[in-house]
């Protein structure tokens, strides 16, 4: 039986005189270990309310480690965001497995703000490295199911690091280092796996050049990339703002003290988002982007009447609604511009939608962040809303006019 192009650039890259697994273990390694690195990012939203017990951190400093993490991941994408094109995905999944670990060990130790800063700036190199190539990995993999595993490995991901650490702050023993220890063990399982996984393209010259930053974007990618952009950003920025603020909003706007209730309310954002992803995989792109903005401007709505309201049930009623928006409109960018790609584009492309969604991811949380003192988390609250609102309007009104 003739194989497939993917089957036989393994074949040629398969190291003599060691075991190899075949390549469907490729996909689920790469699937669980791109889940690993959203987990390890999210797992660190609960603990912010003990951290501003411990280290009397401000809402502006919250939003400031929040920042340099995306900095520190935009500057990984801009430079090594497409190298796995040029030497292969292993290597570069390796390197980001090790900073995964290292920076676990860098949040162990943290005491002051110093080192939450130095740890997520660590963390960003990490991300920024290992998600781009990994989502590669799935698609060279398999090609098939390749844009549905894309689509829900970050929701999985962020709502297993924001739930599981918040149950480790509610039933375990010293969560502030007990979650990285269990982060650091399964990092350290999935970089013993990496050994034993096929390579899944073969090694070009450019490698050097390739880091030098700028955007790469296929030319047949362009258009389509300009089209979802809207929807990205309405999204992403809704997602930043539930990372880094959210539990403080839970906490003080609400007066809910308790610090899982933050983290639940983020993975629900995240569960709601994923499921979406599974269930509406079937349908077109232009329809998920429709029901994926109409429903993420009702959510947030919603969500926004709960913080005024001081009701934890209509902030999650909001929160479960605006995921489902989340969740469309993710799988609808990804369904437009995955395809457009060739397989040694497609890691280039990757990193340029992760560049335009965590400049969105990051901004606004910042503004919002250095707003606080001035207006108020709940007003500040309320006028972020308002802006994801109108960016998902916006983007609804693009999407119908597309076809028009």
């Amino acid at each position: 039986m003739q194989g497939s192009p993917g089957d036989a650039c393994i074949s040629a890259s398969r190291p003599a005189g060691r075991w190899v697994l075949p390549l469907w273990a490729m996909t689920a390694f790469s699937f669980v270990s791109a889940a690993l690195v959203a987990a390890s990012s999210s797992a660190v939203t609960p603990l912010y309310r003990l951290y501003q017990q411990s280290m009397h951190l401000t809402p502006l400093m919250i939003t400031l480690v929040f920042a340099v993490y995306a900095i520190s991941l935009l500057a990984a994408l801009l430079t090594v965001g497409g190298l796995s094109d040029y030497v292969g995905r292993k290597p570069v999944i390796l390197g980001g497995l090790l900073v995964n670990a290292a920076a676990m060990v860098l949040f162990s130790y943290a005491t002051d703000v110093s080192h939450l800063i130095l740890a997520r700036a660590v963390q960003g190199l990490c991300v920024g490295a290992a998600t781009t190539t990994l989502g590669a990995a799935i698609l060279d993999s398999d090609r098939k199911r390749g844009p549905l595993l894309n689509s829900v490995t970050a929701f999985i991901g962020l709502m297993i690091g924001a739930l599981g650490a918040a149950l480790l702050v509610t039933f375990g023993p010293d969560p502030l280092h007990l979650v990285y220890e269990v982060l650091f063990a399964i990092t350290a399982v999935m970089i013993v796996l990496l050994w034993f996984m096929p390579e899944t393209v073969s090694r070009k010259p450019g490698a050097l050049a390739s880091l030098r930053p700028h955007v790469r974007v296929p030319a047949q990618s362009r258009s389509a990339l300009l089209r979802v952009a809207p929807a990205t950003i309405a999204s992403w920025a809704l997602g930043g703002f539930y990372l880094s603020l959210m539990p403080t909003v839970v906490a003080t706007a609400m007066s809910i003290n308790a610090p899982w209730v933050g983290g639940v309310v983020v993975a629900a954002l995240m569960l709601s988002g994923a499921l979406t992803v599974g269930a509406l995989r079937l349908l077109p792109a232009r329809r998920l982007l429709l029901l994926g903005t109409a429903t993420l401007s009702v959510g947030v709505a919603v969500s926004l009447l709960g913080i005024w309201q001081h009701s934890v049930v209509a902030l999650f009623l909001g929160t479960i609604i605006a995921g489902i928006g989340f969740g469309a409109s993710f799988a609808g960018t990804l369904s437009t511009l995955l395809p457009t790609a060739e397989a040694h584009q497609r890691a280039g492309l990757l990193a340029t939608f992760y560049i335009i969604s965590y400049l969105a991811f990051s901004l606004p949380a910042l503004a919002a962040g250095l707003s606080v003192p001035y207006a108020g988390l709940a007003t500040v609250a309320y006028v972020m809303g308002g802006v994801v609102i109108l960016l998902a309007i916006v983007s609804l009104i693009a999407t119908v006019r597309s076809e028009a």
